[in-house]
């Protein structure tokens, strides 16, 4: 069984996480074969940073070990990028996954906890320069998502989609990560065009 850990806390940016979710959620429900948790530090509610409201699946005591960690974004990681409880979490999470990932902001968080040196990585336009400042790591601006060994960070909020539906295909097949696009309807078409 393949496990897939999503973290959450306060002031998350809903979509980083719902997104990632509903991909890996639906590859369990096509496959059998994977699991998705949320995992929070402390057991109760986590507000997002739109007002949500969600009861994380455990604590990071709880978690066990995860072939996916997967760190979202959110104003909540100005703060967690010097939790140190988030950190620790996070450095011993990603010792033994297969992958280690990030939507928006949360690779400032990857970053914190020094696993992303060295490495190119990308974040939500608006703090790629942010990210850049922290130094150690070449910052891929204009792309969705960005591969470098096993850690793997994407732009902000809808990239998660994207990145997630590659990460199927790697952890199954192109096949499967098609079904899933199919199943979710997810066929994006930007820019926005309702004027047309």
């Amino acid at each position: 069984m393949i496990t897939v850990g999503i973290i959450l806390f306060d002031d998350v940016e809903e979509l980083d996480f719902a997104g990632p979710w509903e991909v890996f959620g639906s590859a369990a429900a096509l496959t059998g074969e994977l699991r998705v948790l949320s995992l929070a530090e402390k057991p109760g509610p986590v507000r997002g940073a739109k007002g949500l409201r969600v009861i994380p699946d455990g604590t990071f005591a709880e978690s066990p070990p995860l072939d996916v960690l997967l760190i979202p974004g959110g104003i909540g990681t100005r703060r967690e990028v010097e939790n140190p409880a988030m950190l620790e979490f996070v450095r011993r999470a990603a010792a033994t996954a297969r992958l280690v990932t990030s939507v928006c902001t949360g690779s400032l968080v990857l970053h914190g906890a020094g696993l992303v040196q060295g490495l190119r990585v990308t974040t939500h336009w608006a703090f790629t320069d942010t990210l850049e400042a922290r130094g150690g790591v070449t910052v891929m601006r204009d792309t969705r998502w960005v591969r470098d060994g096993r850690v793997v960070t994407s732009a902000g909020v809808s990239a998660g989609i994207d990145m997630s539906l590659w990460i199927v295909g790697q952890l199954f097949d192109p096949t499967t990560a098609r079904r899933v696009q199919r199943a979710i309807e997810y066929d994006p078409a930007p820019p926005y065009a309702a004027e047309v």
